[in-house]
């Protein structure tokens, strides 16, 4: 894989500021974003005042731990507009959530917000080895959905040509980018799995398609699945993290040239880790419930908001920002099962050791009279022969790292349902109640 790391020069300033200049920055911002919640925002004032806390208060970033969390059901409760903190006639664009449990989460932007998306994800694109002239496939979804819109605006604002493919049609991705030639993709990880089976149904190589840099989010993917991807396209495969609730896409993004983790974007958005059963801050270093304040957005500022995604936060390196470790995964995602707590990441990083077995998985819970079951779903590679091997070997993995049994089940290639978007990892068939 040849070098992008992007040229020193190239950088906005604030991304190798010292710490104190950081610190000093996102006070003035939190202060002002504080204030504008409070005075526009029903919701907030309300709860400020019931936890006894005013934004004048906060004379410390530390201070931030003294005001009240935001949840998803905030947002909930307050649908379609309770959270805007400006009249609806400056909001110049709605996204929402897929409101599959509930109420659809929405979020509004003014002209501000969509510059600022577009300037946070245009400097998380040049992180990963981007710049301008380069042509940029986005396969994310586009619509409500933040990525596709989020991705494209921010490769336009780097100076790139943009491709909008969107999800969906996977051949025609492959003939889209052998035939206009992009060096870098946006997409999903588990959906660039289906576009690299498409490569090898198609008997293309891989390794020689135009890709040079991929740019993988909107669900926990594992070093494992960077190997694999990286290796067949010889191309750099780097993380970016973001939610709808707090901007989109581009709230942190891997550097090409050290990918060990995220740097937050913390002139924007302000990061903390908290006991997701408490909700008081752990220890520098330790892993818990990442939470985040916005520190410019206008339309809709979120305050202390619960990602649910469980990280941790480790000084900068290839940028003065801090990061955050990989998500290994969602607070409210966690399977419990005879006590052991399972993470979907943890039975990807098993799967990826078995030669035998492709990348694909789906896991189903399943309850065999007082107890529940585990049983993952997998694909072999094409010598059904070698699939009950394949299994044993799978599940041997599981139970000495995982701590688990599974039943493994294993199907022939396209036997799991492939996803367009995020992948569904987990099918519940528990009975309910």
């Amino acid at each position: 894989m040849i070098d992008l790391t992007p040229p020193r020069d190239t950088l906005d300033p604030i991304e190798t500021a010292s710490r104190d200049e950081i610190g000093a920055l996102q006070l003035e911002r939190l202060k002002w974003s504080l204030n504008h919640a409070y005075a526009n925002v029903p919701f907030y004032r309300a709860r400020f005042d019931a936890a006894g806390v005013h934004p004048d208060d906060l004379t410390s970033l530390t201070d931030l731990a003294k005001f009240p969390l935001t949840a998803k059901s905030d947002l909930r409760d307050n649908y379609p507009f309770g959270l805007f903190a400006v009249p609806r006639e400056r909001i110049l664009r709605l996204h929402a959530s897929s409101g599959t449990t509930g109420k659809p989460t929405v979020v509004g932007y003014t002209a501000r917000d969509i510059e600022t998306w577009a300037t946070v994800v245009a400097r998380s694109i040049r992180a990963s080895g981007g710049k301008a002239g380069d042509i940029i496939h986005v396969a994310y979804g586009y619509g409500l959905f933040t990525g596709g819109l989020g991705a494209h605006y921010g490769a336009e604002k780097l100076g790139c040509t943009v491709v909008p493919v969107s999800g969906g049609m996977t051949e025609r991705q492959v003939t889209l980018i052998e035939d206009f030639k992009p060096s870098v993709i946006m997409v999903t990880p588990s959906y660039m799995l289906s576009i690299l089976d498409a490569y090898r149904a198609a008997g293309l190589d891989p390794a020689q398609s135009p890709l040079k840099v991929g740019i993988f989010g909107a669900e926990p993917w594992t070093n494992a699945m960077r190997a694999e991807i990286e290796q067949a396209f010889n191309m750099h495969a780097v993380d970016i993290y973001g939610l709808s609730e707090v901007i989109g896409p581009g709230v942190a993004n891997e550097c090409v040239e050290s990918k060990d983790g995220l740097h937050i974007w913390e002139d924007h958005f302000y990061p903390e880790i908290i006991d997701p059963e408490t909700g008081a801050p752990v220890a520098e270093g330790e892993l818990g419930e990442l939470v985040f304040t916005t520190l410019t957005k206008e339309g809709m500022p979120i305050i202390r908001y619960r990602t649910r995604d469980l990280t941790r936060l480790l000084p900068g390196t290839a940028r003065s920002m801090r990061r955050m470790e990989k998500v290994t995964g969602r607070s409210d995602d966690m399977i419990i099962l005879r006590g052991v707590n399972v993470f979907p990441t943890q039975i990807e990083e098993q799967l990826l050791k078995c030669r035998g077995l492709a990348p694909h998985f789906q896991i189903e819970l399943t309850r065999e009279g007082r107890m529940d079951a585990l049983t993952v779903h997998c694909e072999h590679l094409g010598e059904a022969s070698s699939s009950e091997a394949s299994a044993k070997e799978f599940a041997h993995h599981i139970k000495s790292v995982v701590g688990i049994t599974a039943r493994i089940v294993v199907h022939d290639p396209e036997g799991v349902a492939r996803s367009q978007g995020k992948a569904q990892r987990v099918v519940d068939n528990r009975p309910k109640g």
